[in-house]
């Protein structure tokens, strides 16, 4: 497949070329953006959906349980749609407790441990749940450090053993970065059952981010390649081989010929993040000042006909300041306007 080919096909599949009519439609069609950088995870909803999409618009669906956020696949926050929580995670929860099982053990973390825990969270989480500072302050009580990230390490154990997500955005002026934890039984109303959860998570992988590769789709989910290539056999038949290697989506939507050729993507988009090569997208010498870097840290890009050409912060959008561009845009006036997008968005 020719590489302009592969990234106006990535552009369609990533509703980028193709926006979806709400934010939830947008979730739903992704399975799962990334979304340790809460405002990011957000943001990639928005850029995906049609329309002057706001802040409080997204914060809506976690208000009102249709979105939450968890650990599903690497150790990492996603935005997922609450009804698919709970079979992403039957598929990757125990890839997750094996790769985070030498740092909990150093942490002290054991199973007397986790009851303990549970007992102590289970009664206050009801009736709204708990901020993390709150979840802390319980820890504190039963006599368990939270800090030195064991805190977060139990939360991340207690989210893959399906008891609690994140849900509701806690209310402050300006952008708000936090969110209440809350039980999984009495959040999520609404759970999906595929038939068999492992082809559905190579098929919904692929619909949202296609054309894409085995090896892609193991480094999106955090699966073996030998698992990986087993999700691929059983979706056999939904998913269609288009090139050496490569899947795409059975059914594609359908591009607007109104889609902007620029688009201000946010830190860790999955457009950039997710797959094993990113030289499609990213121009070789463009990767290290993308990242991921020694900190972990992958940065907002703009993004030209499906081509890095820049880097960009909050900052420089709601401040109406200059990006850093790697090559000259084909349309200046384009990039502005991706900008100024996320401006609205963010805005009152």
């Amino acid at each position: 497949m020719k590489t302009a080919t592969l990234r106006a096909e990535r552009l369609r599949s990533h509703r980028l070329s193709a926006p979806t009519r709400t934010v939830t439609d947008a979730a739903a069609h992704m399975l799962a953006v990334q979304s340790q950088d809460f405002t990011a995870g957000r943001w990639a909803l928005a850029v995906r959906t049609r329309g002057d999409v706001r802040l409080r618009d997204v914060d809506r669906a976690f208000d009102r349980g249709r979105l939450v956020r968890a650990w599903t696949m690497r150790g990492t926050l996603h935005t997922v749609p609450s009804r698919d929580l709970g079979w992403v995670l039957q598929v990757t929860a125990d890839r997750q407790r094996q790769q985070a099982a030498s740092r909990q053990r150093d942490l002290g973390i054991d199973e007397a441990m986790i009851t303990a825990v549970v007992a102590a969270l289970t009664p206050r989480l009801r009736d709204g749940g708990l901020t993390r500072g709150e979840v802390f302050e319980v820890l504190q009580g039963i006599g368990i450090d939270p800090t030195g990230q064991r805190g977060i390490h139990l939360l991340f154990r207690l989210t893959i053993d399906g008891l609690l997500c994140q849900g509701p955005v806690v209310p402050r002026e300006g952008i708000t970065r936090e969110q209440r934890f809350v039980l999984v039984e009495e959040h999520i109303r609404e759970h999906a059952a595929p038939d068999d959860p492992l082809g559905e998570l190579f098929v919904r992988y692929i619909d949202g981010h296609g054309p894409a590769s085995v090896a892609d789709f193991a480094w999106w989910s955090g699966l073996t390649l030998g698992q990986a290539r087993e999700a691929a056999d059983r979706a056999s038949g939904r998913v269609e081989q288009v090139g050496e290697g490569l899947f795409s989506a059975a059914a594609r939507p359908r591009r607007t010929a109104a889609a902007t050729a620029v688009h201000a993507l946010g830190a860790f988009d999955e457009y950039y993040i997710s797959y094993a090569d990113r030289t499609a997208v990213c121009a070789p010498e463009h990767l290290a000042a993308v990242g991921p870097g020694k900190n972990g840290m992958v940065r907002a890009t703009l993004v030209e006909d499906g081509r890095v050409i820049g880097c960009w912060t909050h900052a420089v959008a709601l401040r109406d300041t200059p990006p850093e561009l790697f090559e000259g845009p084909r349309d200046p006036a384009a990039v502005d306007a991706a900008l100024a997008r996320f401006a609205s968005f963010a805005g009152d």
